[in-house]
């Protein structure tokens, strides 16, 4: 566990300070993320608040585990740019529906748990690429538009918002040696707030990226034609972002496992993901999914259980519908100090003291999500990409096992004793250890410490025993496990090999 994580003893009850403080604190730094957002894939700036809120509560109280943070993220949002630049704003909310629907059916049939199938350099690239974009996000703040351009921060306003960014990232260094009683976070952006407004500091503040007043989210039917012509358009945008949303929200439920010793439930996370999409379509908000930023705000600050992320689905609730002038004074260097030290904490550091430790396939998966996660900014795209690679040096490895020891016994009968998986990265290294023109009559291959995996293994069987068969010799496969003779015997029609019958022989999977 991370040290500047490890406030607090997960087992202990809930601690209702430090919940209400935190939920505050995750509600100041998920609001201008949503609103950036928005505004990027053209939608209005409240639609990216409502995303939030209505993310941020069913998920808090619904969702796979305590203490994870679900808002407008943007890694959902940009997925549907496109589909709102085409076809505007109706189809995106029909699009976020339809991709909550497929989220469920994911939920329902328990389909969360194949994010198991991710490894550890995966996830150390997937958490590192996502801290540097996190950090990159950033440096948004310094800049302004001038002319309708946008340009870089220069002279006064750049040294002032640089000098309160970096004093906000003092504060929440420092306040956890003084007190772990308030969230370092919270104080960094009061003092920062307090500051500026006292001494009248000219700085950008929030109300710089929009306002954020308005009423309760109002109920919507998406108005686009029932047909199948509107599923042809809108279902590629809400499978990809169903996926990204999946994939990033139950990689996060993975990493706060890992940080609080505790175990989610990736289904649950799911149906309640796919739900709080559904209520966005309808309830006109850009849809989202968990936000790893904001969840490690929350687990710094000292949250553990539900109700920080109530707490900061409401508040930003509260501040739409009466807070929003005092909210959109708060200075963005503010907000920019904060999640710069988020992705600071984010990164996985010990990734590089154990670097020169890994298998150098292991390094380069790692660094290969990362950058495409940096690059493309498509975390589903560099989480899929590092899984099958993965998988391909774990079959090319595999496949190099795989040996023979070879014997003849008393009777003249030949026994090769296999070791390692038979399967279709091995079958070429298989077929080589026999010697079907030297060998006897009788061949008995043994498979007591091996086992048949695939389609590709029973027909490297198949072919084996053809050979064998027309050099007038005879070949029997013993030992094979329960799975390995089922695979067989489902393949029966199409090739033809001979077992030995042991029945009082085991074979442990």
């Amino acid at each position: 566990m991370k040290p500047y994580l490890r406030l607090f003893d997960f087992s202990q009850k809930i601690n209702y300070k430090n919940e209400v403080l935190a939920g505050l604190t995750v509600a100041m730094t998920m609001m201008p993320e949503s609103l950036s957002f928005a505004i990027l894939a053209g939608l209005p700036p409240l639609v990216g608040l409502y995303a939030a809120f209505i993310m941020g509560l069913v998920t808090a109280v619904f969702g796979g585990r305590p203490g994870l943070i679900s808002g407008g993220a943007g890694a959902t949002v940009v997925v549907l740019i496109a589909l709102m630049k085409s076809h505007g704003i109706e189809y995106v909310f029909a699009a976020v529906i339809v991709a909550g629907v497929i989220q469920i059916l994911v939920g329902v049939f328990k389909l969360g748990k194949f994010i198991r199938l991710v490894p550890q350099p995966v996830m150390y690239g997937f958490v590192n690429g996502l801290a540097v974009i996190i950090f990159m996000a950033q440096l948004e703040q310094f800049k302004t538009i001038v002319g309708g351009q946008q340009v870089w921060l220069s002279g006064p306003a750049l040294y002032v918002m640089a000098a309160l960014v970096a004093l906000t990232i003092g504060i929440v260094f420092i306040v956890p040696r003084i007190t772990k009683a308030i969230p370092p976070s919270l104080v960094a952006i009061v003092v920062v707030f307090l500051l500026v407004l006292i001494f009248g500091i000219p700085t950008k503040t929030v109300c710089d990226i929009a306002a954020v007043s308005g009423g309760l989210p109002p109920f919507h039917i998406p108005a686009v034609p029932l047909s199948a012509d509107t599923l042809k358009i809108i279902f590629p945008y809400a499978l990809i972002m169903a996926g990204v949303g999946l994939t990033e929200g139950l990689l996060t439920l993975n990493l706060v496992d890992e940080i609080t010793a505790t175990r989610g439930n990736s289904n649950r996370e799911s149906i309640a993901q796919g739900s709080a999409n559904i209520l966005n379509g309808f309830f006109f908000g850009m849809g989202g999914c968990p936000m790893i930023a904001q969840t490690l705000v929350n687990l710094s600050a000292g949250a553990g259980a539900r109700l920080s992320g109530i707490i900061a689905s409401l508040t930003i609730l509260l501040i739409i519908l009466i807070g929003a002038p005092v909210i959109e004074r708060v200075p963005m260097a503010a907000l920019t100090g904060v999640m710069i030290m988020v992705a600071i904490g984010t990164f996985e550091w010990i990734s590089f003291r154990i670097i020169n430790k890994m298998p150098r396939q292991d390094v380069f998966v790692g660094i290969l999500v990362a950058v495409i996660t940096v690059w493309l900014h498509n975390l589903a795209l560099a989480v899929l990409i590092g899984v099958i690679i993965s998988a391909l040096v774990f079959a090319w490895e595999s496949a190099k096992r795989i040996r023979a020891k070879k014997y003849i016994d008393a009777n003249g009968v030949k026994h090769y004793e296999i070791y390692g998986p038979l399967f279709f990265g091995s079958v070429t290294a298989f077929n080589e250890k026999f010697d079907v023109n030297g060998d006897p009559a009788a061949v008995v291959i043994d498979f007591k410490d091996s086992r048949v995996a695939d389609m590709s293994g029973i027909e490297a069987l198949n072919k084996l025993t053809e050979r064998y068969h027309k050099a007038g010799k005879t070949l029997h496969l013993k030992h094979l496990s329960d799975d390995c003779r089922l695979l067989l015997q489902n393949a029966a029609d199409v090739i033809d090999v001979n077992i030995l019958e042991d029945p009082a022989y085991r074979v442990m999977d």
